[in-house]
């Protein structure tokens, strides 16, 4: 099983979660650190190669953005609640910084 890394703050923002969006989070993450793929996932290739975003409908829309691609590890770029039906710029443009953070 690979271990986690969090990645800048998203740790944080995972833990601010609902109780049970973070519960089928962490559920979802144990999958994928397992070699499986999560049950709710888009491929996010404008982030970088290998990243998806995790999809969780739980007391509204949430987020989680990893790349599992590396052997080591995989790494969580991005948690957040997502307010509208496109996601926003910026928490892309998060997830893209961190990895190019990682990547580099």
């Amino acid at each position: 099983m690979k271990p986690l890394i969090f990645v800048g703050s998203s740790l944080e923002a995972l833990k601010c979660f609902p109780a049970d969006a973070k519960r089928l989070a962490g559920h979802e993450l144990w999958q994928v650190q397992s070699g499986l793929m999560p049950s709710d996932f888009k491929p996010m290739p404008s982030i970088g190669s290998g990243c998806y975003e995790i999809r969780i409908h739980v007391q509204g829309e949430w987020r989680v953005i990893y790349v599992a691609k590396f052997s080591h590890a995989v790494h969580v770029l991005h948690a957040f609640h997502k307010k509208s039906q496109a996601t926003n710029r910026n928490d892309i443009a998060i997830a893209y910084r961190r990895y190019r953070e990682i990547v580099s």
